[in-house]
């Protein structure tokens, strides 16, 4: 059997690909900049922007009276995303083009590449309805239930989920499941290579037998999921997916090792250079961990059955990526520890929905994810501060290099379960 090669050869060949990702990142910066300066170069600027979350908000005012508005957040067609406050009476416009002039005299560069707060002169919606405005119409009218048109939503069009969802599959442990990622990636690119595979055979074996069907089939793949990616507007957790996708097959192809840590930091680099906007993107960073611990797996246990390996994995990315999920959200049920069966449950869940959604039976499945839903509201509140989990990473980190930092590793894990599980029973 012939062992793959590593990515580089040398260290001029490592230092040559960190000076030519400087080049990009310093271009893309440029970039960035010069659009920032457009934005702020007079007190207001009109932009068009798409609207993602909008909540009724209640405070006390000085003179002790409750003043109600709206919030909204929006993601600008320049990339950036912001936040304003409107009168309470304003329409709802969510997911919805708006027109809207903001003051940006008090934006500053760093504000403007992560989230800011924009105070706002007017605002206009946009009657015409784009394709992905149409498909979540249709999904709200497919379902009567709200919450589980809302969960469709974002399985399908990366839409942000509500608030109340977002408590209740954060208690389930399932928050990965609801945020298109690397997974639901998979999941499509196994479906289209399996419907796209024999029929290409056909025409392989009678019009051009001569071509490679792995890199075509891949190319056919890659292109659809591309386009699904630029309609959705290119989440985070998904371009990091299609990335590592695209270098992965790249690097099989070459006959180059893909499970090293050397490819994930090929990967990380390559789209921090291009999209620095990613840096701070808390979607990116957890995508980007569950790979770490798979790749980190893969590498120490390596010497385990392939059988083993499929069985234990699921278990070890639960604990491992656990203290991300209560220092980040808190919450916390008794099922859980469940979320690995539902996350292998899954991959079955989601490409019968889309299946029953084209077939007309958009519902056949709505009374599953309610009695789901009705699981996640038993849920308690666990403590886990931040500087903990910082203690983790570190663990994770030397973890890399001596396995006896894996063993430490996932004895705090452990005990962080147990202390989870104590704190609500």
């Amino acid at each position: 059997m012939l062992e793959r090669v590593s990515l580089f050869t040398s260290k001029r060949d490592f230092f040559l690909f960190l000076l030519a990702c400087g080049i990009i990142l310093t271009y893309s910066l440029l970039l960035e900049y010069q659009n920032y300066k457009k934005l702020t170069q007079f007190d207001s600027a009109l932009v068009t922007a798409t609207v993602l979350k909008q909540y009724t908000k209640t405070k006390e005012v000085e003179s002790g009276k409750r003043k109600t508005y709206q919030v909204l957040k929006l993601k600008s067609d320049q990339g950036f995303s912001f936040y304003t406050t409107l009168n309470k009476n304003f329409p709802h416009a969510k997911e919805q083009e708006v027109e809207i002039e903001i003051w940006t005299d008090t934006i500053n560069f760093y504000d403007y590449f992560t989230t800011f707060f924009a105070y706002t002169k007017e605002i206009r919606i946009h009657q015409e309805q784009s394709l992905k405005q149409k498909l979540s119409a249709s999904l709200s009218q497919s379902h009567e239930n709200e919450y589980i048109a809302n969960i469709y939503q974002a399985l399908y069009l990366a839409t942000p989920l509500r608030y109340e969802l977002q408590g209740v599959f954060s208690a389930l442990g399932v928050s990965h499941l609801l945020a298109l990622s690397g997974f639901h990636l998979g999941v499509l690119s196994a479906l289209l290579f399996f419907l796209l595979k024999y029929p290409y055979k056909l025409l392989q074996q009678r019009y051009f037998p001569y071509r490679n069907s792995k890199a075509d089939l891949f190319s056919i793949v890659a292109f659809f999921l591309l386009c699904y990616l630029l309609f959705l507007d290119s989440p985070a957790s998904l371009l990091r997916a299609f990335a590592m996708l695209f270098i992965g097959f790249i690097l099989y192809d070459r006959g180059i090792k893909i499970v090293s840590m050397l490819t994930l930091s090929l990967t990380l680099i390559l789209l921090l250079s291009f999209f620095p906007r990613l840096l701070f993107s808390l979607g990116f960073w957890l995508s980007m961990s569950g790979v770490f611990y798979i790749f980190l797996f893969l590498i120490h246990f390596k010497h385990l059955h392939k059988y083993w390996q499929f069985i234990l994995l699921p278990f070890w990315l639960y604990l491992l990526m656990l203290p991300f999920s209560l220092a980040l959200f808190g919450s916390f049920s008794i099922y859980h520890p469940l979320s690995i069966l539902w996350t292998t449950l899954f991959t079955l869940f989601y490409p019968l929905s889309l299946f029953f959604h084209l077939i007309g039976f958009a519902d056949l499945l709505d009374g599953i994810l309610e009695s789901f839903i009705a699981l996640g509201e038993i849920q308690r509140s666990v403590v886990f501060e931040i500087k903990w989990l910082f203690v983790h990473i570190l663990l994770s980190f030397l973890g890399m290099w001596k396995k006896s930092f894996i063993y430490l590793l996932l004895l705090y894990s452990l005990s962080l379960f147990i202390y989870a599980v104590y704190q609500i029973t």
